[in-house]
């Protein structure tokens, strides 16, 4: 009795592509979701490749540009300024490429804006604090 092996062996290899992540793994690595990456995308922040499946392929560098994404958004900018500003850091620094000194002019109006936010939510929290104050003393003296 012969016996005949089928040495045949179906293995899928991942393909040796560390350059590159797909939308998931970039999500786990900054800390976002897979929604907030699409968006990016939508409002042209971010700019991945798309393979013939369909899939976005994220550079390595791209952890950087949606960690600036973020911080810029925490800052309270909108997508329009960020799309502007976002180019022009080039890594994982903060610091502008030379090429973009211009933008100077645009953060320093950003600040300010913040600064006077800063001065509006200061000016709101010291009347809250002056209504608890007046409400704490008005009950220890039982009005």
């Amino acid at each position: 009795m012969a016996v005949t092996l089928n040495l045949a062996v179906d293995v899928r290899v991942k393909r040796c592509e560390a350059a590159h992540m797909r939308i998931g793994e970039l999500a786990r690595l900054t800390g976002t979701t897979p929604r907030a990456l699409r968006y990016y995308e939508e409002q042209g922040l971010l700019h991945p490749q798309r393979r013939p499946s369909g899939y976005r392929e994220y550079a390595p560098d791209s952890q950087y540009t949606v960690r600036h994404i973020q911080l810029l958004l925490s800052a309270g900018l909108n997508t329009a300024t960020i799309a502007e500003i976002v180019p022009c850091i080039p890594d994982e620094t903060t610091v502008l490429a030379p090429t973009c000194q211009e933008l100077l002019d645009l953060l320093a109006e950003e600040r300010d804006r913040i600064d006077a936010q800063i001065a509006g939510l200061t000016g709101a929290k010291d009347v809250l604090e002056r209504i608890m104050n007046t409400s704490a003393r008005n009950g220890e003296q039982g009005v």
